[in-house]
């Protein structure tokens, strides 16, 4: 018969076991694709949230939580100001005119987006790291 003290350490230790197998898993950059793509497809997408024309849920897959925390913040306060001058969310059109990646370890891109729009030139720095076999953005900047 086994003493319930060690049963239970065993419990715990199984637990854990299936808490880190069930965990996100860090991929390596083998195992994902082509990170330009979702680079040039992130910015656009985060140049229409502080538009006002697309909600920043449309973008929740891509980012993590921290990212997404920032990413809404910015697109309220970009609400209030277009609302506190009275102009209506109109759709931007811009246009991607070069990317930059680095990798600087295994699983992680961090890349610099320029696009052009009607008034002004903007560079979105994105950070990316590979969980789960696919990207996931983990750091964004406007400049």
């Amino acid at each position: 018969m086994v003493p319930p003290l060690a049963r239970s350490a065993r419990r715990a230790g199984t637990a854990l076991e299936v808490e880190e197998y069930f965990a996100p898993q860090r991929s390596s950059t083998d195992q994902l694709p082509d990170p330009g793509a979702l680079l040039q497809n992130l910015t656009i997408g985060v140049l229409e949230v502080l538009a006002g024309v697309r909600e920043v849920d449309q973008l929740a897959r891509w980012l993590d939580e921290d990212a997404y925390r920032a990413l809404v913040t910015r697109a309220n306060l970009t609400a209030r100001a277009r609302s506190a001058r009275g102009v209506p969310a109109a759709r931007p059109s811009h246009r991607i005119l070069s990317i930059h990646c680095t990798s600087p370890a295994d699983g992680v891109v961090e890349g610099v987006v320029i696009s052009a729009g009607p008034a002004r030139t903007r560079a979105v720095a994105i950070r990316l790291e590979g969980w789960d076999g696919r990207w996931r953005a983990t750091s964004l900047a406007l400049l």
